[in-house]
C-alpha cells in the first residue's frame, strides 16, 4: 500500500524555469561575497600599471615636499653666511628692522621712558586743577567738617545770629536732655494716688494664693431662719431615733 507513495517521495521533478526558481537564483548571486569580490580579485590579478608621472603620484610627491622639515628649511640653509652687500649685521635693512621690532616689543625698554619721567612732574601751583583739587580738599576734610557753629564771623546782636543761637539751643541734645538730668533720680509717687491704688489691685488680681483659696477656709454664717433650714430641722426631728 506504501510502496508506491515511498517511491514517488525520493523522486521529485522541478522545472528549471520556474519564477520562484529563477528568483531564488538572481537572490544568491546578490548576496554571494564571492561574485561580490569577483570583479576585484580579477584585477589584483592583472597587477598594477601606474606610471612615474601619473597625476596622483605628483600630488603625492609635491604634499611630501611641502610637509618634509628638510625640503622647508633648505632655502634658509643654502642663504645662510651669503649676505652680499652689508659688513656688518647692523647695516643690513632686514636685521636693523627685526632688531627695532624686538626692542619694541621688549616691555622693559617700553616703561623705560615711563619709570624715568614719571618722578618728574612740574605743576604750578596756581593751576586750576590744583585750585580745583584744594577746594575739593577743602569741602571733604574732616576737620572743616567738624568746626563749631558758634565761630561766628558776623557781629553778636544781629537778628539772625540771636535766632540762629536760639535754634542752635534747641537742637542741642546736651540742652534737650537737662531737664532730664535734673529729674532724674528724685521721682516719687503719692501713697493715695490713682496710679498707686491701680497696681495694687493689678497686684491683688494676679495674686495666685488669693486665687487659690480653698473654700472651707473662708469665713461664712447661715441664716438660721431661712425656710430651707428650718425644714431640714423640722425633717431631723422626725426621724430622729431619740
Amino acid at each position: 500500500y506504501t510502496e508506491a507513495w515511498d517511491a514517488d517521495k525520493t523522486s521529485i521533478h522541478v522545472m528549471p524555469d520556474t519564477p520562484t526558481i529563477l528568483l531564488a537564483k538572481a537572490n544568491a548571486a546578490n548576496v554571494s561575497h564571492k561574485l561580490y569580490v569577483q570583479a576585484w580579485e580579477e584585477a589584483k590579478k592583472k597587477g598594477y600599471d601606474m606610471r612615474a608621472d601619473a597625476i596622483p603620484i605628483r600630488s603625492a610627491k609635491a604634499s611630501r615636499d611641502i610637509a618634509s622639515d628638510y625640503k622647508y628649511k633648505e632655502t634658509h640653509e643654502k642663504e645662510k653666511g651669503h649676505y652680499i652687500g652689508c659688513r656688518t649685521a647692523k647695516e643690513d635693512p632686514k636685521l636693523s628692522w627685526a632688531a627695532r621690532a624686538m626692542m619694541l616689543q621688549n616691555d622693559r625698554l617700553y616703561r623705560k621712558g615711563y619709570h624715568d619721567t614719571k618722578a618728574q612732574v612740574h605743576i604750578p601751583v596756581d593751576a586750576m586743577s590744583v585750585m580745583a583739587a584744594k577746594e575739593c580738599q577743602t569741602l571733604v576734610s574732616d576737620v572743616d567738617y567738624r568746626q563749631y557753629l558758634h565761630q561766628w564771623t558776623c557781629l553778636p546782636d544781629q537778628n539772625d545770629v540771636i535766632h540762629a543761637k536760639k535754634a542752635y539751643d534747641l537742637q542741642s541734645d546736651n540742652v534737650y536732655k537737662s531737664d532730664l538730668e535734673w529729674l532724674r533720680g528724685i521721682g516719687w509717687l503719692t501713697e493715695g494716688s490713682v496710679d498707686v491704688v491701680k497696681a495694687k489691685k493689678a497686684q491683688e488680681i494676679l495674686n495666685d494664693w488669693l486665687y487659690r483659696t480653698r473654700p472651707d477656709e473662708i469665713k461664712f454664717t447661715s441664716i438660721t431662719d431661712a425656710p430651707d433650714v428650718v425644714q431640714a430641722k423640722i425633717n431631723a426631728l422626725q426621724i430622729s431615733d431619740v
